[in-house]
């Protein structure tokens, strides 16, 4: 009989990595809502108006929704594949240790970049801020609006960091509100379709030759299917946690499709509302409050400001849902030493929540919110931050390949299908080469080069490779010293690897 040895992510064993913290607490309802809590942030409540306006067509349209959900639920197959695998909390930086072994440290650090500082809720709080105040109906000043988003980023750092399980339950709770929103949504688009809105004049006028007119530029269809993506995002975020999960592997293989599928149906049901009640030229001339127009269509100009409180608190549980995952990520990244300071950034003090990595999130948001102009600046650092995770998961699923080829005897408590990770691969080469296509007219979504935010995702990716070479080759050649991994305890019994320099002969 042959052994299976075990896979190594990481310096830490899987029994050290998921010591100390809060333990186990999270259920299978908190885990889905984590992920239902992640994926409806504001975009479904706004997207809709660019992507038809994007394809020319409600046709084309709602194409492009059902592609990104079969594209979101092929990415989920493979993490599934690995969360089952690696069952501790950090998601790709597990699978990245696992199968990019050499340069060591190579890959987490190449993660960690991108997870420190590229990870922030900035835009998350200051969707929040504007529509809280135009649900006031006034108009605020630039600095008021970023006020409001520092008190949002502020308070739910400090929820997951003083009562991290008053966090979970405000997840939940917000999770369901999000889900009421549009449940309510879609059924007050079935009432319109069935001719009981007197408002509306012609119901289901959008979708009689659906495809006329449809756009044939791939570019358009390539910028309107990352925006269904991005509506999406959020499918891995239990991923991110499964230290704190109970039964982390059943869990993760129910809530992660059962949160994404819940996502998918929602989305769909709700663009069938919202062209109910509007024609294609009112969404697109909506431009981001397509949401506001279907409620102010139906129900009248009153119900539009509701609306905006209603957005403002899914902003609201989306900030909460990242922070809680994102600080999990910086914890874990702490925890192997491959950032300065590793003690600290690993504590749990004082309420067993990762509060250091909980501050090693809020700092980067803080910055961008305070320095960064609206406008056009702040939607290229948006962009900038999305691009390099299609590299991250190209590497995951190449990885997975390559595990099922060199390594087929490996325990997999699920296994994707072969074709969906062959799907997802050639959907991550599209999306890294698409921005690059010359849009009409050569301008994209801001007044930058629309080539510009993919080019500083890859320069972001470079630096981090420049750091590693810097710590791991440059300095100990310089200082005639190697690094060499010892393993400490914190008070809660946190392992963490830190790295001793020993001079050399």
């Amino acid at each position: 009989m042959v052994t299976v040895q075990p896979i190594q992510a990481g310096e830490l064993t899987t029994e050290e990595a998921t010591s100390g913290g809060l333990g186990r607490h999270l259920g299978l309802v908190s885990t889905t809502f984590l992920i239902i809590g992640r994926i409806i942030g504001t975009g479904i409540f706004s997207t809709p108006s660019s992507i038809v306006e994007s394809v020319d067509s409600v046709g084309a349209a709602m194409m492009l929704w059902v592609l990104g959900l079969v594209m979101s639920f092929a990415g989920l197959m493979v993490w599934l594949e690995f969360g089952c695998m690696f069952p501790r909390s950090g998601g790709e930086k597990n699978y990245l240790e696992a199968v990019y072994t050499r340069p060591k440290f190579l890959a987490t650090i190449i993660f960690a970049v991108n997870a420190i500082f590229l990870g922030f809720t900035a835009s998350g709080c200051i969707i929040f801020a504007s529509n809280i105040v135009q649900a006031a109906n006034r108009q605020a000043t630039e600095w008021e609006e970023r006020g409001i988003a520092i008190t949002v980023i502020v308070f739910v750092t400090a929820v997951h960091t003083f009562i991290p399980k008053m966090g979970v339950r405000l997840n939940n709770l917000l999770g369901s509100l999000k889900v009421i929103i549009l449940v309510f949504i879609i059924v007050t688009g079935w009432v319109v379709l069935g001719g009981g809105a007197k408002r509306i004049q012609n119901p289901g006028a959008s979708f009689k030759n659906s495809f006329h007119g449809s756009a044939t530029s791939p570019n358009r269809y390539a910028t309107a299917l990352f925006k269904v993506l991005n509506s999406y995002a959020g499918w891995s975020n239990a991923a991110y946690v499964l230290n704190e999960v109970k039964r982390p592997v059943r869990t993760l293989k129910i809530a992660g499709p059962l949160g994404l599928g819940i996502c998918g149906v929602l989305y769909l049901l709700a663009n069938v509302s919202y062209f109910a009640a509007a024609t294609p030229k009112q969404v697109i001339a909506s431009k981001n409050t397509v949401a506001s127009v279907f409620f102010g269509e139906v129900f009248g100009k009153t119900a539009q400001q509701v609306l905006s409180v209603f957005v403002a608190l899914s902003a609201l549980g989306n900030v909460l849902t990242i922070t809680f995952a994102q600080s999990r990520v910086n914890q874990e990244l702490a925890k192997e030493g491959v950032i300065p300071f590793p003690k600290f950034w690993a504590s749990s003090w004082p309420a067993g929540a990762p509060s250091a990595g909980l501050l090693l999130h809020f700092i980067p948001s803080f910055i961008v919110i305070v320095a960064i102009p609206f406008g056009d600046a702040f939607n290229f650092i948006i962009d900038v931050e999305g691009y390099p995770t299609s590299i991250i998961a190209l590497l995951v699923v190449c990885g997975l390949l390559y595990f099922r080829w060199k390594k087929p005897e490996l325990n997999r408590p699920f296994k994707c299908w072969l074709p969906v990770a062959i799907f997802f691969l050639a959907s991550q080469c599209f999306l890294i080469i698409a921005p690059f296509l010359r849009p009409p007219g050569g301008k994209g979504d801001t007044s930058l080069p629309y080539w510009l935010y993919p080019v500083i995702g890859i320069v972001v990716l470079i630096g981090s490779g420049v750091y590693w070479a810097v710590w791991r080759k440059l300095l100990p050649t310089l200082g005639g010293y190697e690094l060499v991994p010892r393993k400490d305890s914190l008070n809660d019994g946190t392992v963490v690897t830190v790295f001793e320099r020993v001079k050399t002969a």
